[in-house]
């Protein structure tokens, strides 16, 4: 009598094994599932706008069907959208670039992607500031590279030029930027990030400069991109950009990538045996997205602003618990190690207990290389923050 054979564990390759599974996206499925449940849940964790696309860039998406164009596009992406961009980094920013520093990407990730994946062989070393977006080293890892992290708390999560210098070693290759910063909101100040990208020059490396939160930055803080800096800089960087957040449009997963010529072709290699290109709708409506009315963003402003305002106000006031400043993005980031006793001793007790007992979802900064903090989402209304404070608050004093 033949036996039957037991099922052998997948062979998943080290690659993928090594890596972590996003604690982001659990955020969200933690969220979904309480939904789906009847839960009167507060999603505190979502990195999405709680604002519709405006119809402006639904029209333009729903005219490419009407007209047809559903077909495959160039792997760089239609010309109108290269256009698009090209025109409103020279219009924002001075930046000149061509068309063959361009490309279009299904969403900002796949821009880092492919940048760190055309660049690193392994054993490469890419600085990584704390605290970072969690993808970031995943795709290092993914590359067989070796994430370094720097340390940034001491100086409130702001990253200078010397702490950069500092952790350059010979086998450092590349610095990934993100400014402003998910998930501090924290922004590098103009002045400092000439001077990281004059150290790597000086190093010959090179820096990815994740932009994704471009346009939201409050005052005194100012909207900066790294695309003005001076050509001989500009040449050691790529620029990651996103649609997702400024024009909500998280799930029609449309970004871009800026980078000289060499790089960019590359990265076209990637691209062209993974997603071949973004979506053909998606870059009609982007490109309506740069060149239509801007009141949108001006609108989304504004309203992340007041909530903003409040926000760190409300959770300030919360014993034990301090929360930095943020000049962008839309995230607070606060420690909470003021509030872990007893049986909470770390952010993520701290966050597992606001689940289980007040079904209010917010990210665990561990998983952003930030033990002690966690990140919470101010893209969603104020009486949903409110409602989310007052839980955050019970947590904290212990009267759940």
């Amino acid at each position: 009598m033949m036996t039957k054979p037991t099922a052998a564990a997948f062979p998943v390759s080290d690659n993928v094994a090594e890596m972590k599974a996003s604690s982001t996206l659990a955020a969200m499925q933690a969220a979904e599932a309480m939904r789906a449940a009847g839960v009167d849940v507060v999603d505190l964790g979502a990195g999405e706008p709680d604002f519709d696309t405006p119809q402006n860039i639904k029209d333009a998406a729903a005219e490419a069907m009407r007209a047809g164009r559903t077909k495959y596009t160039p792997t760089a992406g239609i010309r109108e959208l290269q256009q698009a961009i090209i025109g409103f980094y020279q219009r924002e920013f001075g930046a000149g670039y061509e068309r063959n520093e361009v490309m279009a990407t299904a969403g900002g990730k796949q821009a880092v992607f492919n940048a760190v994946v055309s660049l690193i062989n392994p054993g490469d070393e890419v600085l990584i500031p704390k605290p970072y977006w969690v993808t970031f080293p995943e795709i290092v890892t993914f590359a067989r590279g070796k994430s370094v992290f720097i340390e940034t708390e001491e100086n409130d999560f702001v990253l200078t030029a010397d702490v950069i210098r500092q952790a350059i070693t010979p086998r450092t290759k590349l610095i990934i930027l993100n400014s402003p910063s998910n998930p501090s909101g924290r922004v590098i100040p103009p002045s400092e990030f000439k001077q990281i990208m004059e150290i790597v020059a000086e190093h010959g490396l090179y820096a990815i400069s994740d932009e994704c939160y471009l346009r939201y930055v409050y005052p005194p803080a100012t909207v900066f991109s790294a695309a003005s800096m001076r050509p001989e800089l500009r040449r050691r960087l790529c620029i990651a950009g996103s649609f997702s957040k400024t024009y909500a449009m998280t799930g029609w997963r449309v970004g871009y990538s800026l980078a000289n010529a060499e790089w960019t072709r590359a990265m076209l290699k990637v691209q062209g045996h993974s997603t071949s290109n973004a979506t053909s709708i998606s870059q009609a409506a982007a490109t309506e997205a740069l060149n239509g009315p801007q009141e949108s963003v001006a609108t989304m402003l504004a309203e992340y602003t007041r909530r903003r305002e409040w926000l760190l106000g409300a959770l300030n006031n919360i014993p034990g618990l301090r929360c930095p400043q943020s000049e962008g993005a839309f995230y607070a980031f606060p420690d909470v190690r003021g509030c872990c006793k007893g049986k909470l001793r770390t952010s993520g007790d701290f966050a597992n207990e606001l689940l289980e007992k007040e079904q209010t979802v917010v990210t665990d900064g561990a998983g952003f290389g930030a033990e002690g903090f966690i990140r919470i989402s101010y893209a969603t209304s104020l009486d949903r923050l409110a409602e989310g404070v007052k839980r955050i608050r019970r947590v904290a004093e212990g009267g759940v």
